[in-house]
């Protein structure tokens, strides 16, 4: 099930799924330690002597934020109870607490009261060993805590605050279910502790007038000691939970709105999806400078793994976008982080957790009878080509200087030597979609990139003589590219090469996009045009869904075997790929145009809520696999800035 609303503030980070329950929270750092381990907090509300969990089918919902926030605005209707429930949840933009504000509307013409069950399914360290919950009765609260990790939970209304109503005990030992079933009858039991496996429910009872409405508060307040917990459950109580979630609200608005651009003959729903990426790329940026590809937890139930990594490569093209929109410390926090996990050889490996520590792997370092460097070279080439990027615009002399020897010239050497002598092209490495061992034409265009940066930094620290072996490095790629990945036959690009055999690979891949967007090839290069008039041939969906698949006959998750109608599934990233070609191809303000349609494309299959995901069902609207992933969004990003240089740049032309 994908994640409908996601919010967060760099260390607290909570998500919801299609049904409003709460999914995931993450703490202290955004995809590490998932305190939920996926599993859903009920939340229900018992009136006319039944009890009625949102989730269920007659719930009608609309799940949304609130323009320009990470505030949701959600809307549950239950007509049999005669009940409309609207909720904002926040996480503070400063503290670690999550709120909720509940305004629950009478439909009925008497007064009456009900009761609204918070159910807590904590699994904390990721795991239902030895925690601990119970009741604090000096605070009032309930408290659930092992080793480091403590949450609390605390409600308010008008009238008074604290929780006066409580059921603690044992979740999935002996038959016991939780102690969510407690709330069945409308009254909890009020046991005090328990230990193991455990989890929590907590009732909060309001009076409705007549055909009128009654608002309350629900917090969880995270921290790594009884003492924080406690200070952020007198904040809630002091400034208030209303105060808190209006100020997260101030602070956000400023926040998405700091550095617009003109958005020119955009459609409103494009502009809004822009906002709405910034955003939720936000959500996944760690303030240590990770920035995670994706947090939803329901990929764990299925391969016993997830993506809230940070991929050097997905991350570097996150960081891209935010450098384009405008943010300069999120890219520094990362840049940072680069130059803390990057090996002493120069290269960066396969995927890092948000602290730091080396992730999950699948690239062996033994194969083919012989040790291997287990990566991705992309990534490593992709982090210089940002940073670049990053200077240029900024020209951030001060933040660059103390990564200019770790971190530039490091792993440019190793860009520059670990190249083929037979044909000056790097040598093998794993592909960007992590399936295929070879050389590649993707990872080639980025060390190209890569080689570039690094001869503009050599330049501008006056290093003249490692810029010209920068510069020569990537002027023998170049070549080599054209005389050995190209081929006549096809009349394209290989997506890859090997040096043993020197067969070619050629399969039509969208990522063969990288020619030109890295500036391999100019983009109107006889045989880029080729090739990308191959790729939106071969790799459009011919349903009504449409999109570019990522390759010929992509089994990656597929559906059918008609590979000639589905060459796999539409991916987002792979669509706004041939968007950002057609906008660095286009001449006039008349051929820009098209890429608006594509654009819209976007805005038609993103959720209701405007998260994007990796990709969608090419028979369905349904996302595939996770869903919000952070490279879509980072993507559109960089496509509407793209458009809009390039609009802007033509009309002065015909002007």
């Amino acid at each position: 099930m994908p994640r409908e609303l996601t919010i967060g503030n760099g260390s607290l980070h909570v998500m919801f799924d299609a049904v409003y329950q709460l999914r995931d929270i993450y703490f202290p750092y955004v995809g590490q330690e998932n305190h939920t381990a996926g599993h859903a907090f009920r939340f229900g509300v018992f009136a006319e002597g039944q009890l009625s969990w949102v989730n269920e089918p007659e719930w009608e919902r609309d799940l949304v934020y609130e323009p320009n926030t990470l505030i949701t605005s959600v809307k549950l209707i239950n007509r049999r109870l005669g009940l409309i429930l609207n909720c904002r949840d926040a996480v503070d933009f400063q503290e670690n607490i999550y709120l909720r504000e509940t305004t629950v509307h009478n439909l009925i013409n008497c007064p009456r009261e009900i009761c609204l069950f918070f159910h807590q399914d904590f699994y904390l360290y990721e795991n239902n060993i030895a925690d601990t919950a119970l009741y604090e009765p000096r605070l009032q609260a309930v408290l659930h805590y092992k080793g480091y990790r403590y949450f609390l939970i605390n409600v308010r209304t008008d009238a008074n605050a604290g929780v006066e109503e409580w059921a603690i005990g044992t979740k999935e030992y002996k038959g016991a279910e939780g102690t969510w079933r407690d709330a069945e009858d409308g009254h909890l039991g009020m046991n005090p502790i328990a230990q193991g496996s455990v989890d929590s429910t907590i009732a909060l009872r309001m009076v409705l007038p007549a055909n009128d409405k009654t608002t309350s508060y629900y917090w969880i307040a995270a921290g790594t000691k009884y003492r924080e917990v406690k200070i952020l459950n007198a904040i809630a109580l002091e400034k208030t939970p209303a105060e808190l979630i209006d100020r997260t609200n101030n602070y956000w608005r400023l926040w998405v709105t700091k550095s617009l651009p003109n958005f020119a003959n955009l459609p409103p729903e494009v502009i809004e999806l822009y906002k709405r990426s910034l955003l939720i790329l936000r959500t996944l940026t760690d303030n240590h400078g990770g920035i995670i590809a994706a947090n939803d937890s329901d990929l764990l139930q299925f391969g016993r793994d997830t993506y809230s990594y940070i991929w050097p490569r997905d991350a570097a093209r996150g960081v891209y976008a935010l450098i384009r929109a405008g943010y300069i410390d999120m890219p520094r926090n990362f840049f940072h982080f680069c130059a803390d996990v990057i090996t002493d050889e120069g290269y960066l490996l396969h995927k890092y957790n948000p602290d730091g520590s080396l992730g999950s792997s699948w690239h062996p370092w033994y194969a083919r009878e012989q040790m291997e460097i287990p990566i991705q070279e992309d990534s490593t080439a992709l982090v210089l080509w940002a940073l670049w990027q990053h200077f240029a615009r900024y020209k951030d002399i001060e933040f660059v200087r103390p990564l200019y020897r770790p971190l530039i010239i490091c792993a440019a050497d190793f860009l520059e030597d670990y190249r083929m002598e037979s044909t000056g092209l790097p040598r093998p490495s794993y592909d960007l979609w992590e399936e295929r061992h070879g050389v590649h034409t993707f990872t080639i265009a980025t060390v190209y990139a890569g080689l570039v940066a690094a001869a503009n930094f050599a330049e501008s620290f006056g290093e003249w003589h490692l810029a010209e072996k920068y510069r020569n490095a990537a002027a023998e790629i170049r070549e080599a590219t054209r005389r050995v990945l190209y081929s006549p036959q096809t009349q394209r690009f290989a997506r890859r090469f090997d040096p043993d055999t020197g067969e070619l690979d050629v399969t039509v891949d969208a990522s063969l996009f990288g020619v030109a967007a890295f500036g391999l090839l100019p983009v109107d290069d006889p045989m880029v045009i080729s090739t990308m008039k191959q790729v939106e041939e071969h790799l459009t969906v011919r349903t009504a869904i449409g999109g570019i698949a990522r390759y010929e006959r992509d089994r990656f998750l597929h559906v059918t075997e008609d590979f000639e109608r589905v060459p796999g599934n539409p991916w987002i990233i792979c669509t706004l790929w041939l968007a950002q070609y057609k906008i660095a191809t286009a001449l006039t303000l008349e051929q820009l145009q098209s890429v608006i349609g594509i654009l819209m494309w976007v805005v038609r299959h993103a959720r209701p809520s405007d998260i994007l995901p990796e990709q969608l069902h090419p028979f369905g609207e349904r996302p595939i696999s996770v869903c919000p992933l952070s490279w879509s969004h980072a993507e559109v990003i960089i496509t509407v800035t793209d458009y809009l240089d390039k609009y802007h740049l033509l009309r002065r032309k015909e002007q």
